[in-house]
């Protein structure tokens, strides 16, 4: 294990971010440089428990016990195979994921917990730079092919898994680069792309090959997509977006976040000077309280936008762990992120238990306020406060209210796969789908989730296809039992 005594001599440290006035002039990730040493300290304190808790609330099963010792020992080299044992992409997710294994850390119960998302994102930051990341193509070559539809993480991780057993795998993205959200929805300032690149060559190296700008439904049917496979991958993701249905939606400065946040990236990728939509000068209202709502706030600062409001339903969280939310669970805490260090920088406000009840427009058809009411909690149903009605400036809304599953025109109506209640693909413990020899994996049949569940189930998928393709597999399944998906 790492120091015995680590846990009580050294207390938990993070990187700290820039200063507010300086990182908002620039798109550039937000956080200072982490010494080794400092970080080779916050390693030291895993306890390497009995139980490491950990591996449950990772949903990866990442080791983080071995390579937290690793990192203590010095051997980072080792340390990034281990971690790579698990995860195809931890460049993504200790960058992205919330963390779920931190908030159930052993040492957590009364203590701050290990900085596992850190020492995770500085392990292979520092492999990729020391060359330690390279192609792994396979030994022997199957002759079976495979497609993968979408190419975020969970799309990515199944091509990466299928591709080192052997198999001729395509990834077929609609947009016109690879990547999914993390290409165009993740702000340049919460991950650079150049960490999302790095990780494409070297699949494109190991033998993948991507299509982008094909609509697999539109542009290639699904007849003519699984006639030329012998599997096919499901890993669209959850991109049907919830809306807001009232008086004024229709005006003109009211987009959805996937449309707000698409073309400011380009915008850093070189396809446009400055994004067409932008919030220079705006009163600018983001509804949703959730992450990609921060997405949107620090897009938005970085923008010139004259005010930034955060709207959210719900009421405000706790910052502690309310009783119904023990350890090791996952709780629904008060965060800080970034955007919203920046967004109390300009003096804006993050509001809760509110509900937006219409939009108005000035005489051109622009969006110039919203009217909000206040709501009870949702013991109430949401219920307005009577005489709590105000209006607020908004010459700019994003609407951040999340997904309600996959896009079911198009390539799912021509599969005719089986939907559950909720509009996602059924699949079973394999990953199978209803129809034979197509599989899901991602958010396309989980529902919205989060970046470590859709690198998970990407693992979990090709473990399926490989078993169905070769009759037997050695890829690994990364979930535990008790949480793959039901029959």
């Amino acid at each position: 294990m790492a120091d015995p005594k680590g846990f009580l001599t050294v207390r938990r440290e993070l990187p700290r971010r820039r200063p507010v006035d300086v990182r908002i002039r620039s798109w550039s990730e937000v956080y200072e440089d982490f010494g080794k040493d400092r970080l080779e300290k916050q390693a030291s304190r895993c306890m390497d428990c009995g139980i490491p808790f950990c591996h449950q609330g990772c949903p990866l099963g990442n080791l983080i016990p071995e390579w937290n010792d690793l990192v203590y020992r010095k051997d980072w080299q080792e340390a990034v195979e281990r971690l790579h044992a698990t995860n195809n992409f931890p460049e993504f997710t200790g960058r992205l994921c919330p963390a779920p294994c931190e908030s159930a850390c052993v040492l957590g119960i009364n203590q701050d917990p290990v900085t596992i998302k850190r020492v995770e994102v500085e392990i292979i930051d520092r492999a990729f730079a020391e060359g330690w990341v390279r192609p792994q193509p396979p030994a022997v070559q199957t002759g079976r092919r495979v497609a993968v539809v979408g190419s975020g993480p969970a799309g990515l991780a199944a091509a990466q898994q299928l591709t080192r057993a052997g198999h001729d795998v395509t990834v077929y993205e609609r947009a016109d680069r690879i990547g999914g959200l993390l290409r165009y929805g993740i702000p340049e300032f919460k991950m650079e792309k150049r960490h999302l690149d790095r990780r494409l060559a070297q699949m494109r190296a190991e033998g993948t090959a991507f299509r982008t700008s094909v609509n697999v439904g539109v542009d290639v049917t699904a007849d003519d997509l699984r006639a030329s496979n012998d599997a096919v991958v499901l890993a669209g993701g959850a991109t049907a977006w919830r809306d807001l249905p009232v008086p004024g939606r229709e005006l003109k400065g009211v987009y959805q976040a996937m449309e707000y946040l698409p073309p400011s990236n380009r915008a850093q990728e070189g396809d446009y000077d400055e994004s067409p939509i932008s919030a220079e000068g705006k009163h600018v209202v983001v509804i949703g309280g959730g992450d990609t709502g921060a997405d949107c706030i620090g897009t938005a600062i970085r923008q010139g936008a004259a005010s930034v409001t955060q709207l959210e339903i719900m009421p405000r969280p706790p910052e502690a762990r309310p009783d119904g939310q023990p350890w090791p669970t996952y709780p629904m805490l008060f965060k800080v992120e970034s955007a919203h260090e920046e967004l109390a920088g300009m003096g804006g406000d993050r509001v809760y238990a509110v509900s937006t009840t219409e939009f108005l427009g000035d005489v051109d058809g622009n969006v110039r306020a919203l009217r909000l009411v206040e709501v009870g909690g949702p013991q109430t149903g949401f219920a307005p406060v009577e005489g709590s009605e105000r209006e607020i400036p908004a010459e700019l809304v994003t609407l951040a209210m999340g997904f309600l599953g996959p896009e079911r025109e198009g390539l799912l109506e021509q599969l005719g796969v089986e939907l559950d209640q909720r509009g996602n693909v059924v699949r079973d413990g394999d990953y199978r789908t209803s129809v034979d020899g197509v599989f899901a994996a991602g958010d396309m049949g989980r529902g919205q989730s989060l970046i470590v569940w859709a690198i998970a189930e990407g693992r979990a998928a090709a473990h399926g296809v490989d078993a169905f393709l070769g009759g037997r597999t050695d890829l690994p399944y990364p979930i535990p039992p008790t949480a793959r998906p039901l029959a």
